[in-house]
């Protein structure tokens, strides 16, 4: 992985191989980034993401393994039991052009992804909700 700072922004590059998600919260925990947004676009051959179903209140997810775009990925920063937490989604086309989105469990970089952190000055917690069973913002 690369990067370039300017001002409160990062562009970065994550390399093939890497691993989208990781390596994003990885940088974060580096850079002191605890509140904040990140925007991306690339490509990866191995790619899970998932649906969160409300009538069972449970995650569905699927795996992709051929060449997709990564079209694009959005996602913010925050913090959960002094932890970085990392909420992604992505939109993935394949090579019929049909697309696929959802929460981004992992992406493994197949060619480049580039994307943009803006760090948000402060931290943002979230705190687990029973009611929905999903981990939600705490704006208090």
């Amino acid at each position: 992985m690369q990067y370039k700072q300017i001002k409160n922004k990062y562009i970065i590059r994550i390399d093939p191989g890497e691993e989208i998600v990781e390596t994003l919260k990885k940088f974060c925990k580096t850079h002191n980034i605890t509140a904040g947004t990140i925007t991306g676009l690339g490509a990866t051959n191995n790619v899970s993401i998932g649906l969160f179903e409300l009538k069972t209140k449970t995650y569905h997810s699927k795996t992709f393994t051929d060449d997709h775009e990564i079209a694009p990925l959005y996602g913010n920063i925050t913090t959960m039991n002094n932890d970085i937490y990392l909420h992604l989604h992505i939109n993935i086309c394949d090579t019929k052009h049909q697309s696929y989105s959802g929460h981004l469990n992992k992406a493994v970089v197949s060619a480049t992804f580039e994307g943009v952190i803006e760090q948000i000055d402060g931290t943002i917690q979230r705190e687990f909700n029973e009611t929905m069973k999903l981990n939600l913002l705490s704006l208090k």
